[in-house]
């Protein structure tokens, strides 16, 4: 049945259009705010600073915390985290009109290593017309009872055309218990009918009431397991909500960081322009970790042992291309490039869009796994996710009527419906691993398995795989990556029953020889170079889960 459509609804939401001017100091100046203004610990002249910042409608603060000293404390419990002195950063509020004249003045002061504006941060859906025009909400009054959507959602399915997220459901923890995950943007409709269970709320910032966007992402993830809608990826993880709607985003991103734990996840779910684009629709938008002062939150975040996931953006664009090596104005010189693999990464997972298997929804966007046009890609961006016809919460084009808390989508799209897959697949893989008991993913880890498992990319007509955006996730193939292929019950007890604290195992492999220990407190691999190339061969101390798994042939990643 056609279904009539809202001609009123607004469009996807494209953020509150908030540009930000950030400030970096001169270590050296050792730079305070105070309550009498802008002084320097060190004793050097900030008059020309103080004087530039007195302007009406002009403020600074810190950008990562209360005061210099106490960022600084904080970022030391992480060294190398950053590899930029957080307590250097400010935030300077001023009319938007006024932004770029004033970071031009700023950048000539004494004290002052850069200042430079940052374009607003908007949500990495894609916007091109016929989508907005199939993502308007339907005026027809949904039934009594939602139906059950899952069989659309086609992501949830075994590979290659999904993730195999119902493989992992049949596992212990398989759907993401114990785990944390704070999605970062703007607005969440957490009265949803479908995101009832095992939702914490916004917990930092405030949510705006142009909610769709966050709403879609959160069905992806942690839709409720209740018999209609549609059901998250992992639906027994804990998800929150974090707002950029009235705070700087690096700031968000260190807010979030600080209410995870290792092992836990964050998503990105925004992107900006970048240097080179038409300023047309999202031509040249990248992901956010060009800039510096989120590229040193989103390595703060990983030095804490959180798992950030990116979206890489909507901007079809190369981040491989020279351009990105070029600082934007006002960088500070310390800057480098993190989508240079020759440079220091960000340690976040990015996520580029590919298209679905033909068919979907009686669509076709090109070969399943295929770039979509609009995705960015190259070297940097380790893995894909659906970023076309993706069905969950939010939008009403599925089901519409007058309660939005019953609204369901068949298409949302962008590295914005790419990156929860991806979310919802880390979610998984630590639940199982979590009721094992077994060591969590590090950040490091996580990006090396979605990087060495999965479906891979394929071809398009003028969208080569060579234009990298990664492969799609397995959970099967990661799973068996991370536990013995025996049953869940089996390989916990006997991990714990077979191997007395300090039992060895040793392993000859290639030109190396391996140990591995297990013991009550987990297990731990160390390598030395071997007398002579031997042949992978012996198992030692009659450990069976241990042995079953290297007979089976699955791989040992070591330990970050």
């Amino acid at each position: 049945m056609a279904r009539k459509k809202h001609s009123t609804h607004p469009t996807p939401s494209t953020g509150p259009g908030r540009a930000e001017l950030i400030l970096v100091a001169d270590a050296a100046v050792e730079l305070r705010m105070t309550a009498e203004g802008v002084v320097s610990r060190a004793g050097a002249d900030v008059s020309g600073l103080a004087e530039a910042l007195s302007g009406p409608g002009i403020t600074i603060e810190p950008l990562f915390g209360v005061s210099e000293d106490l960022i600084r404390e904080r970022a030391l419990e992480f060294p190398d985290a950053t590899g930029a002195d957080m307590a250097t950063f400010y935030h300077v509020s001023a009319p938007n009109e006024d932004l770029e004249a004033l970071a031009d003045q700023l950048r000539g002061l004494d004290g002052v290593t850069g200042a430079y504006v940052k374009p607003p941060g908007e949500p990495p859906v894609a916007i091109d017309l016929e989508v907005l025009a199939e993502m308007a909400p339907s005026e027809e009054e949904p039934p009594a009872t939602t139906p059950n959507f899952t069989a659309r959602q086609l992501y949830l399915n075994a590979a290659p055309g999904g993730v195999d997220a119902r493989y992992a459901w049949t596992l212990s923890g398989g759907r993401g218990a114990g785990v944390n995950i704070i999605d970062c943007e703007w607005g969440w409709r957490f009265n949803h009918e479908d995101l009832r269970v095992n939702q914490g709320g916004v917990v930092i910032g405030t949510g705006i009431s142009d909610d769709d966007h966050g709403t879609a992402v959160l069905g992806e993830i942690s839709g409720d397991r209740n018999g209609f809608g549609i059901e998250g990826i992992c639906p027994d993880a804990r998800v929150m909500a974090a707002s950029f709607a009235t705070l700087p985003t690096a700031r968000v991103i260190r807010m979030a960081a600080d209410r995870l734990r290792p092992g836990d996840i964050m998503l990105l779910e925004i992107h900006r322009r970048g240097p080179g684009g038409s300023g047309v629709g999202q031509d040249g938008y990248i992901a956010v970790e060009w800039w510096p002062d989120d590229l040193a939150a989103i390595r703060y975040a990983v030095a804490r042992g959180v798992i950030v996931v990116e979206a890489a953006g909507n901007g079809a664009r190369n981040l491989d291309a020279a351009i990105y090596n070029t600082p934007g104005v006002g960088f500070p010189a310390s800057w480098r490039n993190p989508f240079n693999p020759n440079n220091p990464t960000s340690g976040a997972v990015l996520v580029g869009a590919g298209a679905p298997p033909p068919g979907t929804h009686g669509r076709d966007h090109g070969p399943d796994r295929s770039r979509l046009d609009f995705s960015n890609y190259g070297a940097r961006v380790d893995v894909q996710g659906w970023g076309r016809e993706v069905t969950s919460t939010g939008y009403g084009n599925l089901q519409g009527g007058s309660d939005r808390d019953r609204w369901y989508t068949d298409t949302f799209s962008g590295t914005s419906s790419a990156s929860p897959i991806v979310v919802g697949v880390l979610g998984c893989a630590q639940g199982v691993l979590r009721a094992r008991n077994r060591p969590l993913l590090t950040p490091a880890v996580a990006r090396t398995l979605l990087r060495a498992t999965g479906s891979p990319q394929q071809d398009a007509p003028g969208r080569p795989r060579t234009q990298r955006i990664g492969n799609r996730p397995n959970l099967r193939h990661i799973i068996s990556r991370l536990v013995p292929s025996a049953p869940p019950s089996e390989a916990s007890a006997g991990a714990a029953e077979s191997a007395p604290a300090g039992a060895g195992i040793t392993i000859a492999i290639s030109s190396s020889q391996v140990t591995i220990n297990v013991s009550a407190s987990g297990v731990s691999v160390a390598s030395e170079p071997a007398a002579a190339p031997v042949a992978a061969t012996g198992y030692t101390n009659g450990h069976t889960p241990v042995n079953r798994l290297l007979q089976s042939g699955a791989d040992v990643l070591p330990a970050e």
